[in-house]
């Protein structure tokens, strides 16, 4: 593994993981959301789904991130054909006539889960085992996984043929859903030009970031402050969603049902990290309100009315953003 120096302070940790979302968005055109939301997550220890359509750089840019970390990492095609013991590992009979558990992939601090909606249910219970409790279970015994330990998933939007819905409890797990969508005509060039580079000279890869920084900056993100009345924001945004009918009929008739108390505890994560990273030490409304599609858009479930009138998720955040506001 690449060495990496340790920052001596809090100002270098910080600029550490700028340098990291700017390295990350020379090598994935385009996707700068999708950066900055992949960083945020690992700031946050928490899951990320990436959702879009084929061939938008989702898996690059998972890719591209572990190889700037210092740490583990684990790809796991998801297939129709999938089997629990391929992600956990299964115990081997060796010729010593003992059995002997081998560790699958999913041992490794940082897991791309790559086009997850793909594998049947058995599988998706043992990832949903890993994601929340941060172990496995093989048989009749349960193995820790190492930490820091995060999974990032991607699917696609377009192609639904031999896919498994994922079911709503696993979507929760998951602390933000990032959209990629198709990039600009300049990102388009950005990307050609890019590649043509690469063909000419391989890029070379450095380890920017450290799991001991990854454990110093969660510490410092801890201490930002979180006024009252963000706090109560936060909360409003949330209820807003659990009984629309108090806030605007266009909400009510949008809406099937509302968050989980994992999204309110997203938010108020998701945006002391965002403070962190833009070098403040305490909480703006916009850093929430900049990621409520993130952090609540999968959580949400659109109405039969809602679905007829080609209302999106995205539409329902903007419309939630509107009637609630922050004191």
């Amino acid at each position: 593994m690449a060495d990496v120096r340790a920052p001596i302070n809090e100002a270098e940790i910080q600029s550490a993981f700028c340098d990291l979302i700017d390295q990350l968005s020379a090598n994935v055109v385009g996707q700068g959301e999708v950066i900055r939301g992949l960083v945020l997550a690992l700031l946050c220890d928490g899951h990320v789904l990436v959702e879009g359509p084929p061939g938008t750089g989702k898996t690059r840019a998972v890719k591209t991130m572990a190889r700037h970390l210092a740490t583990d990492f684990g790809r796991i095609q998801f297939t129709p054909d999938l089997l629990p013991a391929d992600l956990t590992g299964s115990d081997v009979y060796t010729a010593d006539r003992a059995l002997v558990f081998q560790p699958g992939p999913i041992f490794n601090h940082l897991i791309l889960a790559d086009e997850i909606n793909r594998a049947p249910a058995r599988v998706q219970s043992a990832l949903l085992e890993a994601m929340e409790e941060k172990q496995v279970t093989v048989g009749t015994k349960t193995y820790a996984l190492p930490q820091p330990f995060l999974v990032m998933a991607t699917q696609n939007s377009l192609d639904q043929e031999g896919t498994y819905p994922l079911p709503e409890a696993q979507l929760d797990r998951f602390l933000m859903k990032l959209t990629v969508d198709y990039p600009s005509r300049e990102a388009d060039l950005g990307i050609l030009k890019l590649q043509q580079a690469e063909e000419q000279c391989a890029p070379s890869i450095q380890a920017l970031v450290a799991l001991d920084q990854v454990a110093l900056a969660r510490e410092q993100i801890s201490r930002v402050l979180v006024s009252d009345a963000i706090e109560q924001y936060i909360v409003d945004l949330v209820q807003a969603t659990r009984h629309p009918e108090k806030y605007s009929a266009e909400l009510a008739a949008w809406l099937k049902h509302g968050v989980s108390a994992r999204a309110i505890l997203a938010l108020h994560r998701v945006a002391r990290a965002s403070a962190w990273l833009k070098g403040r030490d305490h909480v703006i409304p916009q850093d929430v309100k900049e990621y409520l599609a993130p952090c609540l858009g999968h959580r949400l479930s659109l109405s039969y009315e809602a679905l007829a009138n080609s209302v999106t998720t995205r539409d329902l955040i903007e419309a939630l953003s509107e009637h609630v506001v922050a004191h």
